[in-house]
């Protein structure tokens, strides 16, 4: 009798959770909703945060507000969003530094897996590889020509230890067989100003973050990460084309939130993400910044994801790369 009680009860308390849940669900937002952005102003995240909060205010019906918590390649800024009380108030805009980091550090403060639950992925791109006007390089093989020339004394800045950029840069060095210095940068605002005053020589990053300086001449764009080339840079060549046969290194950007936050909520951050992205202005902005807009459900996200750790693990385990 205790056992069918016990059983009872448990199936009453699921069925009045769920409907809390549903209730909760019906009602969100009551109030803003914080979109945590795990990089510096001006950068690639940091754009598309506040493209993409302008959009989903006005589908949720709230302010959404765009919040940096740059730091350690994304890691202060995704660990902030996985230790967020789950309610949907709390979301975080990723970058692939959340598929990378884990097998780049030693400890991580938070479980990608277990402590953050997809989204969507938003956005995929490649990263773009630009140099200050003054260096002596109009393509990537003059590039590496000139890394030849004078090893270990180019520079290229990374937006943080262990990103897209950072191993975009570090394919760059096995697949040219070559040798120049990282720098790393507390994201791609902070590094963007140093190639921009020459501080740097070189350096990959987001479309978003270098495209409008590279129309204004203030830097050079010499090729993109991707196999194909990108519709709003049609003149820049890809790396595959240009110099180096089978080079390939994507970026992307999703929405996730804390584990455990309802799946309804879930759902209704999903729906407006897909009308975000998916609204006409909205894909020639993407367009014109080199990005491509995906929209994928949670279930399909998670399982990128999952692909993305698995990939990068190897990877970095062959190269050897750890973070100090």
């Amino acid at each position: 009798m205790s056992l069918v009680h016990d059983v009872l009860v448990n199936a009453a308390m699921a069925t009045l959770l769920a409907i809390a849940a549903s209730a909760f669900a019906q009602d969100y937002p009551v109030r803003p909703v914080k979109l945590v952005v795990p990089s510096s102003p001006g950068g690639g995240s940091d754009f598309l945060g506040r493209v993409l909060a302008s959009k989903l205010s006005d589908g949720l019906g709230q302010q959404v507000v765009v919040e940096n918590r740059p730091g350690a390649s994304s890691v202060i800024g995704a660990d902030a969003v996985a230790k967020a009380v789950p309610d949907g108030y709390t979301v975080l805009i990723s970058p692939a530094a959340l598929a990378i980091n884990p097998h780049m550090y030693a400890k991580m403060p938070f479980d990608t897996r277990r402590d953050l639950a997809p989204v969507s992925l938003v956005v995929q791109t490649g990263n773009l590889l630009s140099v200050h006007p003054s260096l002596p390089a109009r393509s990537v093989k003059e590039l590496i020509a000139l890394a030849r020339k004078n090893p270990g004394k180019l520079t290229s800045a990374s937006p943080g230890l262990g990103g897209s950029p950072h191993m975009a840069a570090e394919l760059l060095r096995i697949m040219a067989g070559i040798d120049f210095l990282i720098v790393s940068y507390k994201g791609s605002g902070p590094g963007t100003i140093a190639l921009l005053s020459g501080e740097v020589s070189f350096m990959f990053s987001t479309p978003p973050s270098a495209i409008p300086f590279v129309r204004t001449g203030r830097l050079r764009a010499l090729g993109v990460t991707t196999r194909t080339r990108m519709p709003g840079l049609p003149e820049v060549p890809t790396l595959h084309e240009a110099a180096l046969p089978g080079y390939e290194a994507t970026q992307w950007f999703g929405l996730l939130v804390p584990a455990g936050t309802p799946r309804p909520v879930i759902d209704r951050l999903h729906q407006e993400t897909l009308r975000a992205i998916r609204a006409p202005e909205m894909k020639q902005r993407f367009a014109a910044e080199g990005l491509d807009p995906v929209g994928s459900t949670p279930e399909e996200f998670a399982a990128f994801i999952h692909a993305e750790l698995e990939k990068w693990a190897k990877v970095i385990q062959a190269a050897g790369i750890k973070a100090q």
